[in-house]
């Protein structure tokens, strides 16, 4: 029985979405604004000045403030990711579609008018300081290895600590911060650009779609009023697996719509270019590697939209995301070699979005958790279940 199609509103609104892409953004893929610590923030404000003129401006989030399902979102954030601009021109992007999310389930009305509202109207971008230099043994894909610490001071909370490969923390203007406490870990908002934040350098990295880039950052004696705190003290672990599924979900989602693009490149030249006497699709090698592209594209989109339905059941989602975020990112990765391989010089060069992507989603492979980890996850999830049912 096959699951049933995207609703009413969410094809209405995916399909405005994939035209501002395809028409607007795409001709911005040479804009020299994009540079390789992300696209600038002059560059992000005109694409967002242009989604708000054309209604597509966070297209997730309804004008009365409710949230699309996630199949819903995962139709939408599909046709956003058409281009490596897409998700940062409709406000779709990594970590701030994350971070709306929790702030949106977690905050108070307070926190919510003072943090969320901004990010929602594309007016400011946000970051999440989780992540700890690996140099140091702090934090990584195992939160428990948390370095970073807050203490109360009277009516502040003081935190310490070094954050590592956060991203967007150049030029955003709301962060998420955890840090350990005595009681556990712990969320805060706070406004940026801070004093006590101080970025040390930004990372080169393999990818370059996300604007601020990826930074190294010292927090110092940070002060942040107690009510400043995302939900409860010594729940942030709790709080961030929240986060943790629907945010690695919609990296899926999001990929997927470029892998789509860099396929429909590598068809296109594959019918153009020809070789040994005839078009490149026609010698099977060749023919082959796109049709298992489309296998993987529709496998990719079947993963997804099951997932999303776990999670708009209610559940989090923790095993399933697990193994969304794993099947989908290794046949995102394949997609993306075959359309450089298809396309030979032309697919290793930048005349085409096709090397971008095959850098964005080898990146994609590691972030929300590597691959190794979700396999870890799941394997010690089969050996509990496997001890429940002997019991």
């Amino acid at each position: 029985m096959t699951q049933p199609g995207p609703s009413d509103r969410a094809l209405e609104i995916g399909v405005r979405v994939e035209a501002f892409v395809r028409e607007v953004v795409v001709p911005y893929e040479r804009d020299p604004r994009r540079t390789p610590h992300g696209p600038s923030d002059a560059l992000a404000i005109e694409l967002k000045d242009r989604a708000r003129a054309a209604g597509v401006l966070t297209p997730h989030i309804l004008a009365d403030g409710s949230h699309l399902t996630q199949r819903e979102t995962a139709w939408v954030l599909r046709k956003s990711g058409l281009s490596p601009l897409g998700p940062l021109a409709v406000n779709t992007a990594a970590p701030d579609e994350g971070n709306m999310y929790l702030i949106g389930k977690v905050g108070s009305p307070a926190i919510k008018a003072r943090f969320l509202a901004p990010l929602v109207e594309g007016r400011a971008r946000s970051a999440f300081f989780m992540t700890e230099p690996a140099s140091e043994d702090g934090a990584g894909s195992d939160p428990s290895m948390m370095k970073t610490t807050c203490r109360r001071d009277g009516e502040h909370w003081v935190i310490n600590g070094r954050k590592a490969f956060i991203t967007g923390a150049d030029g955003a203007g709301v962060g998420i911060i955890m840090a350990k406490a005595e009681e556990g870990a712990c969320l805060f908002l706070v406004d940026l650009p801070d004093p006590a934040i101080r970025i040390e350098r930004v990372l080169d990295t393999i990818d370059s779609s996300m604007p601020g880039g990826h930074a190294i950052v010292a927090i110092d004696d940070l002060r942040i009023p107690a009510d400043q705190m995302l939900g409860e003290s010594g729940e942030g672990l709790r709080y961030a697996q929240i986060r943790l599924s629907p945010a690695r979900l919609s990296h899926c989602m999001r990929w997927t719509g470029a892998a789509t693009r860099a396929h429909e490149i590598a068809v296109d030249y594959a019918c153009r270019r020809h070789a040994f006497g005839k078009p490149l699709i026609d010698h099977e090698g060749v023919g082959f590697m796109l049709a298992e592209n489309l296998i993987d594209l529709k496998q990719a989109e079947l993963m997804i939209d099951w997932c999303a339905g776990v999670l708009d059941s209610g559940s989090l989602g923790t095993a399933e995301s697990s193994m969304a975020k794993v099947a989908v990112s290794e046949a995102l990765m394949r997609i993306a070699d075959r359309c450089v391989q298809v396309m030979g010089g032309t697919g290793v060069s930048g005349d085409t979005i096709v090397e971008q992507v095959f850098r964005e989603i080898r990146a994609f492979r590691i972030y929300d958790g590597p691959t190794e980890v979700h396999k870890w996850s799941l394997a010690k999830k089969i050996k509990r279940d496997h001890r429940e049912g002997e019991a």
